[in-house]
């Protein structure tokens, strides 16, 4: 009997996918670069198991059924394309590749379209829940040519997370929307960490909490309205002891690493004209970690406030949860409305609902609210913004004191916050009804007779005004980012 699907890439991801495959009845065949990887695991994990080894990728694409179904667990980039290239003498009409890996969506889009011309089904899906998400249910996102949905799908709904009898995994839509929904899951990722830690930071120097007393907070929160996976991953790690007894995290170097996927986020976010404030502020919060040596030599010549905090420690405990649910939810809001942006540019058609379905079990981003986004979108299918939904629209209203009065603290302190201060700017921005980009024009005309719109005439008029009497009458053409 022939394998149901086969895997290429043993590192930790691909054998716990193999692993969680096999788990749910499905025969798999495998293939890695080194061959005593390949032995290694069939010796060890997949012992006992009926996943097959394979020596060469002929020998991988003869072991299975058809239509064949070969997944990539490898990195992302030029490895990708590698072994496309490698497979595709090897297969035939309708066989489908499937790249699990963080590829740049665009690189999806370009191989959907070049495969489909040999007549190879390609599919794109994010797999997110790392380690343990892969060996017993991570969420999927998969996009790519549609026509393959109906063979992976089995696979794919049976190997996803369940919440309330439902996988979390659905097709996205075509080309790179498996793998784009997937890099703006890793920018709110990006986010949540990065407001996460600035409440760790004002907690621990604001208020002088102990990590036991942060494991206790953190496990509160994470039973309340901040329920999430990365809340009680939080509360573990504080409540973690080393081996002479002290905290762990209090010895953690503070120098945070990245893959890229926040930066690809906020690169496309400024292609497409959308403010993704809060998420890229994260990203820039890791290089400001980066910069250890530096920070150091700053803190030790640059004068900072040295007031300490003497009012109520249990409100602003409070206030500082408020800023986290809060700053939370813009986030979501923000990578929404990029969603929304990059569906009309590269005419996607996005379910957004079911997007929050998917990210409430398996992956790293889960946590309570996605149901309230997904009630959001039931209600609304073409809601311009989370933040204009009545759910949401409370919830703002009952954290905005709090918000404020923990940034206004952090502040005072001088304790950087630039995820939560970034969240509120772009809150108190989205409902002013008149920016000062009126004079932001005025300056554009000025010294460039870039035009403008005026309010007293129709929208799409331009007018350029002789500023100093020494211009013209000629303008520049208009374009938008």
């Amino acid at each position: 009997m022939k394998a149901n699907i086969g895997l290429i890439g043993l590192a930790v991801m691909g054998q716990n996918l193999v692993l969680n495959m096999n788990d749910h009845g499905f025969k798999v065949a495998v293939h890695n670069r080194t061959q005593k990887t390949t032995d290694e695991f069939l010796a060890g994990p997949a012992k006992g198991s009926q996943v097959i080894g394979c020596a060469t990728l002929a020998d991988l694409v003869d072991n299975l059924e058809s239509p064949r179904k070969i997944m990539l667990m490898v990195k992302a980039g030029e490895v990708v394309d590698a072994y496309i290239e490698q497979l595709v003498p090897l297969l035939s009409a309708g066989d489908i590749i499937i790249d699990g890996g963080n590829s740049l969506f665009t690189d999806t889009n370009r191989r959907t379209e070049a495969l489909q011309a040999k007549n190879i089904l390609f599919v794109g899906t994010g797999v997110s829940g790392g380690e343990a998400g892969a060996r017993h249910g991570p969420s999927i996102m998969p996009g790519g040519n549609v026509k393959a949905w109906a063979a992976v799908k089995p696979i794919f709904q049976a190997i996803s997370a369940k919440v309330d009898g439902e996988p979390c995994c659905n097709w996205v839509g075509d080309a790179g929307a498996g793998h784009y929904v997937k890099m703006v899951h890793n920018g709110i990722e990006y986010g949540d960490m990065q407001l996460i830690g600035e409440a760790y930071q004002l907690l621990s120097q604001g208020l002088g909490l102990s990590a036991d007393e942060l494991h206790t907070l953190f496990a509160r929160w994470n039973e309340e309205k901040l329920s999430s996976y990365l809340m009680e991953i939080s509360a573990d790690i504080f409540n973690y002891k080393d081996t002479d007894g002290l905290p762990l995290v209090d010895k953690i170097l503070d120098k945070a690493g990245q893959k890229g996927t926040g930066k690809w986020t906020a690169t496309n976010a400024l292609d497409l004209g959308i403010p993704l404030t809060l998420i890229g502020e994260s990203v820039f919060a890791r290089c400001l970690s980066a910069q250890k040596l530096e920070r150091v030599k700053a803190s030790q010549v640059l004068p900072k406030p040295t007031g300490k905090f003497s009012g109520d420690p249990q409100a602003l405990i409070e206030a500082i949860g408020d800023a986290l649910y809060a700053s939370k939810i813009i986030s979501y809001a923000q990578g929404f409305r990029l969603m929304r942006e990059a569906a009309a540019e590269f005419g996607w058609s996005l379910a957004y609902g079911d997007i929050a379905l998917m990210w409430r079990g398996g992956c790293i981003i889960r946590s309570r609210f996605l149901n309230d986004i997904k009630q959001a979108y039931v209600k609304h299918p073409d809601l311009d913004n989370l933040l204009l939904d009545q759910f949401f629209i409370d919830a703002m209203a009952g954290a905005d004191a709090g918000w404020r009065k923990a940034i206004i603290t952090a502040i005072e302190l001088g304790i950087p916050t630039p995820a939560f201060s970034s969240a509120l700017a772009y809150y108190d921005g989205y409902r002013c009804a008149r920016l000062p980009a009126n004079l932001l024009q005025a300056q554009r005309d000025y010294f460039g007779a870039h035009t403008y719109e005026r309010v007293d005439k129709p929208a799409g008029q331009f007018f350029h005004t002789d500023w100093t009497g020494e211009g013209g009458n000629v303008a520049s053409t208009q374009y938008v980012v």
